[in-house]
C-alpha cells in the first residue's frame, strides 16, 4: 500500500505597509499625518540613515538604509521625523496579537514582519483557500490596529516573503494586498527575481555569482544540481539549487523573547557637553526600558555606546547581581558608564546608544533578588517599579508623549 504524502505547508508572511511611516502619521496626525512626502529616521540635518519613507517620497528614489544626506538631496521638500519607537513597539504587539488569533504558530521576524504557519488548519477555516484566509487576516489586522499589511503565501518562508513583496504597494500602484503561490508553482514564481532578491544572498555573494555569469534566478535555473555543486561546492550548490526553485524547509518558530534591546540616536550636530549627552541617554533609557517592561522582561547587563566625531566607536558595560526593569535603575548605571567613556576620551560625540542584555522573565528567584536589592538600598525599589508601570499605563492610554522622566542628576 502506498503511503500518503504529507500535505503541502501553508505559510504566510504578514508585512506591514510602510510601517514606521504609518505609525509616525498616527502619532502626529496634524504634522506627519498631513504631508505626503515623509521620511522617518535620521534627522533633517542630514545625519543618520533613512528608516522608512512614504510611497510618495519613494518616487524620488528614497529608500530605507539610504544616508539621510542623499535622501534630502533626492527629495528636498520632504518632512523628516524621528522614529516613534514606543508607538512602533506598541503597534507591533497589537499586530502580533491579531495574528495569533489565526495561527497556532506565529514568528515575529521583525517589528513589521511576522510568519504564520497554517499547515493543517484547513478544517478550522472550512476549506477556505490560503488566499481567502490571508484576506481575512489582512482585514482583521486593519480593523484591530488601523494599519494595513500585505500578505504573501506559499509552501515555504522564502516564497511567502517574496510573495508579500509582490503584494505590497508600489510608489505608482496600490498593490493587491495578498499574493499566494500555489503548490507546484514555486519554480515558475521564482523566475521573476534576481539573485539579489533572495534573502541571505548578500553583496559579496552577489559579486561572486556575477563573476560566474549568474545574476538572475532564471540563469541559475538552467543549470542542474550537479553543475552547481561542481562550481560552488556541496553545501552552497545544493542551497542555491533549492532556493531558486522556492524550496526552503526552515520552520516557522514561535515568537521568542529578544536576546537584547538596544536604542541609539545619531545627533544632528556633534555633542560635547555632558548635560546634553545625559539628556539624550535618559531618553534612550526610557525607550529601552519601556519595551523591556512591555515584553515582561528584566535585564542583567547594561551597555552604553559612544561614536565619536572621528567615527571611533567605544562602549562600556556592567552586569548587575540582580536584574532590573526600571528607567531609574538602568539610568543610574548608564550614566556611570557614560562618565567612564567620557573620562577615557573627551571629544565630541556623533552617536550615543544603550543596550539591555542577558534578558529573562522574572521568576521566583528573580523576584526575591529584586526584593533583596530593595532592602540593600540598591538602584531599583518597589516604588520605582510601580511608578514605571504607572507611566506605561498612562502612555498606553494617552500616547507616548503623555509623561516623561526628568533627570535627577
Amino acid at each position: 500500500m502506498q503511503a500518503m504524502s504529507a500535505s503541502p505547508r501553508r505559510i504566510l508572511l504578514a508585512d506591514a505597509d510602510a510601517f514606521y511611516v504609518a505609525v509616525a502619521r498616527l502619532v502626529d496626525p496634524g504634522g506627519a499625518g498631513r504631508t505626503p512626502l515623509l521620511i522617518v529616521g535620521g534627522s533633517a540635518e542630514h545625519r543618520g540613515v533613512v528608516t522608512s519613507a512614504s510611497y510618495e517620497a519613494r518616487r524620488f528614489g528614497v529608500h530605507s538604509a539610504m544616508p539621510m544626506a542623499r535622501a534630502m538631496r533626492l527629495c528636498p521638500e520632504a518632512m523628516v521625523v524621528p522614529v516613534p519607537w514606543e508607538a512602533c513597539a506598541a503597534k507591533a504587539r497589537e499586530i502580533r496579537e491579531v495574528l495569533e488569533r489565526f495561527a497556532p504558530v506565529v514568528e515575529q521576524a521583525s517589528s513589521d514582519e511576522s510568519y504564520l504557519d497554517l499547515t493543517g488548519t484547513e478544517k478550522l477555516y472550512h476549506g477556505d483557500s490560503l488566499a481567502d484566509t490571508a484576506r481575512r487576516i489582512r482585514a482583521a489586522v486593519h480593523e484591530g490596529t488601523t494599519l494595513w499589511v500585505s500578505v504573501g503565501g506559499g509552501t515555504s518562508k522564502l516564497v511567502a516573503k517574496l510573495a508579500a513583496g509582490v503584494a505590497k504597494p508600489a510608489p505608482d500602484a496600490p498593490g493587491p494586498g495578498v499574493h499566494v503561490v500555489a503548490p507546484g508553482e514555486e519554480a515558475a514564481f521564482m523566475r521573476r527575481f534576481t539573485l539579489a532578491d533572495i534573502p541571505m544572498i548578500g553583496p559579496k555573494s552577489q559579486e561572486r555569482l556575477a563573476h560566474l555569469g549568474w545574476r538572475t534566478v532564471d540563469e541559475v535555473n538552467r543549470l542542474d544540481r550537479a553543475e552547481l555543486v561542481a562550481r560552488l561546492g556541496e553545501r552552497e550548490g545544493v542551497w542555491l539549487w533549492e532556493r531558486v526553485r522556492g524550496i526552503d524547509s526552515s520552520p516557522v518558530a514561535a515568537w521568542a523573547d529578544p536576546k537584547s534591546i538596544s536604542r541609539d540616536n545619531t545627533f544632528p550636530t556633534d555633542l560635547d557637553a555632558d548635560d546634553d549627552l545625559l539628556r539624550e541617554l535618559l531618553a534612550l533609557v526610557d525607550r529601552a526600558t519601556t519595551d523591556l517592561r512591555a515584553d515582561g522582561l528584566v535585564a542583567h547587563t547594561i551597555t552604553v555606546r559612544l561614536r565619536d566625531a572621528d567615527f571611533t566607536t567605544r562602549q562600556a558595560s556592567r552586569t548587575l547581581p540582580a536584574p532590573v526593569l526600571t528607567d531609574a535603575a538602568v539610568y543610574a548605571v548608564a550614566r556611570t558608564l557614560l562618565a567612564k567613556l567620557r573620562d577615557a576620551r573627551r571629544v565630541p560625540a556623533r552617536l550615543i546608544g544603550v543596550a539591555l542584555s542577558q534578558l529573562e522573565r522574572p521568576g521566583a528567584e528573580a523576584q526575591l533578588a529584586l526584593l533583596e536589592t530593595e532592602r540593600s538600598a540598591g538602584p531599583e525599589t518597589e516604588r520605582d517599579r510601580t511608578l514605571a508601570r504607572a507611566i506605561d499605563a498612562v502612555r498606553e492610554r494617552f500616547g507616548p508623549d503623555a509623561l516623561g522622566r526628568a533627570r535627577t542628576r
